[in-house]
């Protein structure tokens, strides 16, 4: 049996596991934290990264493990179909805090704001990513919406644009390289893109889509920010027409008071998009993945970084290493994979100025957020400081 076969046949038969799988077997409880689930999904990942990553075939030649080999690859055209598998860093430049870095959302948490009950504030205080999960929302909804209310209307109000990262994306998309994007973040910065959706997969969900959690009844958007900007209390003090007391949201259909945006909580499934978009591209139909400002801890989107095979080059685009738990190698250890230190769109920047891309960028500026707009301006104008000082 030839070793793609062997490798396919493990991935039918040894799926990454789901926290339903664990608490099934008794292994988590009803409260199982999203800790004790990273420390299963991360042993998992060692398990079975050798039987995901270790067969198929070897890596597509590079010359170099760093971004000029990437865009030597690129301008090769050996990499015909890209992935990204992307994270709350990609739309930092946006002015969107991420979750676990220092000021990002886990990191400020303030349960004693929240309307919630002593232990379910305790629970957060030792948890904060408690505070989206089922396990708290079935029976409050209150320190979901209270939390996530400046997102709701600030999408719905277009507050934030694309990054320059999101737009390097989209040039992959018009050069017909992108094969898929699979998107870990909630905040709907990917679908102004103009990037055919088919291509998109919104792994946790979107918070421009309302629906109620209990039924699955939609609701309609616009009247749902209207209920979130009056019945839902403004823990962070910014808005003075916001009620003192939060009220529920009910849905229109079942009259429970489910209604929230169409992200994922944790201890939920994902949308049935990842499983049918996994099985479409892995392992075979990607040849560089893109990790891009993602921890990879939580599952089972990691699980994107073993399914590829090993003639796919992994591209790990962040402030510091990830992943070594799931496969990922970095330094000596590494042949295919490749790691760009820094902000997403600093690393994009560069690996746009390294493909000649720069032009096709300058075409999105007026579109992107005010900081990476300001960030490509600075470097055309330096390039143009140093053209005019070489031909003088």
């Amino acid at each position: 049996m030839s070793s793609k076969c062997v490798s396919s046949f493990l991935r039918r038969s040894f799926p990454p596991p789901t926290a339903l799988h664990f608490r099934k077997r008794g292994y988590l409880g009803r409260r199982g934290t999203s800790r004790s689930m990273l420390g299963l999904r991360y042993l998992w990942g060692a398990l079975i990264v050798r039987a995901y990553g270790g067969l198929g075939d070897d890596p597509v030649d590079i010359k170099s493990l760093d971004l000029d080999g990437v865009a030597g690859l690129l301008k090769s055209g050996k990499a015909q179909n890209i992935a990204f598998l992307t994270g709350a860093g990609i739309s930092v430049g946006a002015g969107i805090p991420d979750f676990r870095s220092p000021g990002g959302m886990y990191d400020t948490l303030r349960p004693e704001l929240l309307t919630a009950t002593r232990e379910e504030r305790r629970f957060m205080a030792m948890e904060p990513s408690a505070v989206v999960s089922w396990d708290i929302f079935r029976g409050n909804q209150f320190p979901y919406l209270e939390l996530r209310r400046p997102f709701i209307l600030g999408i719905a109000e277009q507050k934030w644009k694309p990054t320059l990262s999101h737009f390097f994306i989209k040039l992959c998309d018009q050069k017909n390289m992108l094969k898929r994007l699979y998107t870990q973040n909630i905040d709907g910065l990917d679908y102004p893109l103009g990037i055919d959706k088919s291509k998109i997969v919104p792994v946790h969900g979107s918070l421009g889509i309302a629906s109620c959690e209990f039924c699955g009844a939609d609701y309609p958007f616009d009247k749902f920010r209207q209920q979130v900007s009056t019945k839902i209390r403004d823990i962070y003090g910014k808005d003075s027409k916001a009620p003192n007391k939060s009220e529920n949201i009910l849905c229109l259909n079942c009259k429970k008071p489910g209604v929230k945006p169409n992200t994922v909580l944790y201890g939920r499934s994902l949308p049935k998009e990842f499983d049918i978009a996994c099985r479409k591209d892995f392992p075979n139909q990607v040849d560089i993945l893109f990790v891009v400002g993602t921890s990879l801890t939580v599952g089972p989107a990691n699980s994107v970084v073993y399914r590829v095979n090993n003639s796919c080059i992994r591209v790990i685009v962040n402030r510091e290493p990830v992943g070594s738990g799931l496969g990922i190698k970095y330094g000596k250890s590494s042949i295919r994979d490749v790691f760009c230190s820094g902000n997403c769109d600093d690393v994009f920047l560069d690996l746009a100025q390294k493909l000649g891309w720069l032009g096709d960028l300058e075409k999105y500026i007026e579109q992107m957020a005010p900081k990476s707009s300001e960030l490509l301006k600075k470097r055309l104008e330096v390039l143009k400081a140093e053209s005019k000082k070489s031909q003088s």
